[in-house]
């Protein structure tokens, strides 16, 4: 079985295609990328393709059995249309099989939702496609917390709109073992698995980055309107509203949900103990 990871030079895209080359042949993995030269380094073949080209995409997906599908990054109305692009060339090219990274999220409500709905369309489009498929609801990536520690350092706290909900957080790494077995495995046909481990409160993340880093911050609750202003005034109006909108999703519960994650890796999602343990191993083996 041939496989091909689309947007194969992004990090999940990456890291999929990494994790799939620990569980099969390299030669059975086949990279997309709009610029195949920047995943030279990943020792597999990578093929030009790109989402808005539907004959590029066709080519590129001649050969090969079953299909990665990796959300887009582009507006929500564009996005649909760009992955049925994707979707027709894999018909048209004689894929069997399609796996989509969706993500979790509330539909309706938040500045969010939107980009949550285009995902769903896309759901729908690619359960209606015709091939096999199975559908994974990405939780929230941890790791742009831990990216931030110095910023959060520096402040002394985590300050967001998030209140006490609880969010179901995910590592490029855990999805990419997830996605891995989803791909390689046939029990998978069909189903459509929440992606995340155990869900934590901000404050409980405060908790995690104080003994990781040895920093003391400490969590404070803001109004969704006061984030969403000052993450506008950092990052812009469409980036900071959009993150307004993923952590309005959190404080209304809206990512703490049943994870399928072991059901659909055949492992428990690591714990955030021995995550935050191995960053705090990390930290203090750089430090001499």
């Amino acid at each position: 079985m041939k496989i091909a990871v689309t947007a194969v030079t992004g990090q999940l895209g990456t890291a999929i295609a990494l994790s799939l080359s620990q569980l099969t042949d390299t030669n059975n993995i086949v990279g997309v990328a709009r610029n195949p030269q920047k995943a030279r380094h990943l020792g597999i073949e990578v093929r030009a393709g790109d989402y808005n080209k539907r004959e590029e995409m066709e080519a590129a997906l001649q050969g090969l059995d079953t299909l990665l599908l990796v959300s887009g990054m582009d507006a929500p109305d564009k996005r649909i249309e760009q992955h049925r692009n994707v979707l027709q060339a894999a018909r048209d090219a004689g894929v069997s099989k399609v796996v989509y990274t969706s993500i979790q999220g509330a539909e309706q409500g938040t500045a969010f939702s939107e980009i949550v709905q285009s995902n769903r369309q896309t759901e729908a489009d690619v359960s209606s496609s015709g091939l096999d498929w199975v559908i994974g609801r990405n939780g929230i990536y941890i790791e742009p917390d831990i990216e931030y520690i110095d910023n959060y350092r520096e402040r002394g706290e985590i300050a967001n709109c998030a209140a006490d909900g609880r969010c179901g957080y995910t590592t490029r790494p855990e999805l990419a073992y997830a996605y891995a077995r989803m791909l390689l495995e046939p029990n998978h046909s069909r189903h459509t698995y929440n992606l995340h481990g155990e869900a934590i409160t901000q404050a409980q993340l405060a908790g995690y980055l104080n003994r990781a880093f040895g920093t003391q911050l400490e969590y404070r609750s803001m109004s969704v309107e006061a984030y969403r202003q000052e993450r506008i005034a950092e990052l812009g109006e469409f980036m900071g509203t959009v993150i307004a909108g993923i952590y309005e999703g959190i404080r209304n519960g809206y990512v703490d949900n049943n994870s399928d994650y072991a059901r659909a890796a055949g492992r428990p999602h690591l714990s955030w103990e021995r995550f935050f343990a191995d960053i705090r191993s990390k930290s203090m083996m750089s430090q001499g």
